[in-house]
């Protein structure tokens, strides 16, 4: 089942599981073979998973470059923010151009 694993794992799982990772990294020979312990004990469909919460959460705590949650987080409602005021504007533009040919109507 593909999709967002953010509705279907909750926030303390991904917590753990990034624990875990940190905790067992050492006894593994690879990155891939620690997350998919990890993946493996917590029941999680698959490594990939698992190394995606663990690069989020080093983007998080700034040792990796990228967008960190929070930040994607704004930039999430502000394009929600954005959408709603263009149909604001959009709605007001008609009424605008509504009231605006009434009052040009001869005989009123």
């Amino acid at each position: 089942m593909a999709g967002n694993t953010s509705k279907r794992y909750p926030a303390e799982l991904k917590q753990r599981a990034v624990r875990m990772y940190g905790e067992i990294r050492p006894d593994q020979d690879t990155d891939t073979a620690a997350m998919t312990r990890v993946a493996e004990l917590l029941g999680i469909a698959t490594c990939e998973t698992v190394r995606k919460w663990v690069r989020q959460a080093e983007v998080d705590q700034g040792a990796r470059p990228g967008v960190t949650s929070e930040e994607s987080a704004e930039v999430k409602r502000l394009k929600r923010e954005n959408a709603e005021l263009r149909r604001a504007n959009a709605i007001l533009k008609a009424a605008s151009a509504f009231f605006a040919a009434e009052l040009d109507r001869p005989g009123q």
